[in-house]
């Protein structure tokens, strides 16, 4: 078992509900489902779209084997039709997404499943699982790096993480959202991510001293050392000793670029003490690197504190996202086909957050033109189009009477056709782009959607047809249900 392939990878009611519906008239029925989700993590202003080339990856390789078959036939659910379907299945349905690295926001319709109902079913639990962990691992990631102001933040959290696919997912979700390199070197032959690493306390305790350790680290890797400083004692001993090597293994050498590590204690008076005497030794350019139980939040104060750091190393509360570890991300019915003609689908819910907006959309941004800046998103019918040259007004689809009009303004539109009749047709980029994405995304944005506390409230409306729409369903069900 330890050797199935991805394909298997689905909750079990997706298989019973698809084999009801395959055995059914509803078999062929061709539906649209969106994945959206509902809250930002850590009440932030933001999220950033991840997992889209891992969702890509497993439609062009699903294949049930024979075994996979076998077993599922075993629990003599299933109809034997439909363990034939499953043999030869192959996804013919149509994706739109936005691009990987969008900046996203709560109820929109980030990627749509157009398919028959049996093909969307039996897809929706690997677009989940890659969207919220991804998704979720990539939003963190750009928090805390957003923190670091520009200084380099290193991802280390392998170890911590909640096994083999979510560290190494999670590696790949972080550099796309802005780290900068990664402790996890499986994750960088696999994704072309940049590799860092140096040393462990254990190293420091396998020589006789600590003088010793350094000193063969940094014959060993002249052009590479980031000394470990806090085994013992960080300023009595760690930087000392750490000083002496420098200036006779590096410097001799010419070598200008080195580093100094803390682990450990206050890192703020610690840091602070060994630039005083990293700098009295005249080794200005000395970087001083910083890890333990880093996040945004941490690595802010720590910065407003003024400590003098130039690396993070973060590691478990990125890669498990531990101040929120669950994104909320939810795959639901917007609309069906009957007689070619789209009918929008509805699901309502005593919590008003879980209501659903129906229909089969598209996703626009607005730009200022002047400032290039997002200023609102509009979710609309598929069929509406605008003219950039007439103004548009879009209101609050809660607040109705609240309303902003667009004079001078830049609409986009973020789904882009992924498949098309069960054919790839977008072009995969590379990490590299979407990293680029990612950066160009967050420029977009207005520097109070990107603090921590009380962000800006970014402003998702639905156009006037499609707000009309969820209404009149709205008030059909509850005079359906009242009668």
């Amino acid at each position: 078992m330890n050797n199935k392939n991805e394909t298997m990878l689905i909750d079990f009611y997706e298989f019973t509900m698809a084999n009801g519906y395959f055995n059914s008239e509803l078999k062929d029925k061709i539906v649209y489902f969106d994945l959206s989700f509902r809250r930002v993590p850590d009440n932030g202003g933001y999220a950033i779209f991840a997992g889209l080339e891992s969702i890509i990856n497993y439609i062009e390789n699903i294949k049930f084997s024979q075994e996979d078959l076998e077993y599922l036939k075993s629990y003599n659910l299933f109809s034997d039709e439909f363990i034939n379907y499953l043999e030869d299945f192959k996804f013919t349905g149509d994706i739109y997404s936005v691009k990987e690295g969008t900046v996203i926001f709560p109820n929109e319709p980030v990627l749509t499943v157009r398919a028959n109902i049996v093909q969307a079913q039996i897809l929706e639990t690997f677009l989940l699982l890659s969207f919220n962990h991804q998704s979720l691992i990539a939003t963190k990631a750009s928090r805390i790096k957003n923190a670091a102001k520009g200084r380099t933040v290193l991802e280390m959290g392998a170890r911590r993480a909640h096994g083999i696919s979510s560290a190494n997912s999670g590696s790949r979700a972080a550099y796309i959202a802005g780290i900068d390199a990664t402790s996890n070197t499986l994750a960088s032959c696999l994704y072309g991510i940049p590799c860092s690493g140096t040393m462990a306390h254990s190293w420091i305790q396998m020589f006789e001293s600590e003088e010793e350790a350094f000193r063969v680290y940094a014959k060993t890797y002249p052009n590479n050392t980031t000394l470990l400083v806090d085994t013992y004692d960080t300023l009595r001993s760690g930087i000392p000793n750490a000083i002496k090597v420098i200036k006779e293994e590096l410097l001799p050498k010419g070598i200008k670029d080195f580093a100094v590590r803390i682990d450990s204690g206050d890192l703020t008076y610690l840091s602070k003490e060994s630039r005083k005497m990293l700098d009295e030794a005249g080794l200005e350019n000395c970087k001083i690197v910083v890890s333990n139980a880093l996040d945004e939040i941490l690595i802010e104060t720590l910065l407003n504190q003024g400590a003098p750091i130039d690396i993070f190393g973060v590691g478990e509360r990125l890669v498990t996202a531990k101040s929120n570890p669950v994104f909320g991300g939810v795959y639901k019915l917007a609309a069906i086909e009957e007689n070619e003609k789209i009918i929008p689908k509805i699901k309502i819910s005593d919590n008003p957050v879980k209501i659903t907006t129906p229909h089969f959309k598209k996703l626009y941004r607005i730009y200022d033109k002047e400032t290039n800046k997002a200023k609102a998103d509009l979710i609309a019918v598929h069929d509406e189009v605008y003219d950039e040259k007439e103004s548009l007004t879009i209101f609050d689809p809660v607040h109705t009477w609240k309303t902003k009009t667009f004079e001078n303004y830049i609409l986009k539109d973020l789904k882009l056709p992924i498949y098309k009749n069960g054919e790839l047709v977008y072009k995969l980029p590379s990490i590299e782009e979407i990293k680029e994405h990612t950066k160009n995304e967050l420029n977009h944005l207005w520097d109070e959607m990107l603090r921590f506390e009380n962000p800006h409230k970014y402003y998702v409306d639905l156009s006037q047809k499609l707000w009309t729409t969820k209404l009149n369903l709205l008030k059909k069900i509850k005079q359906s249900s009242s009668s």
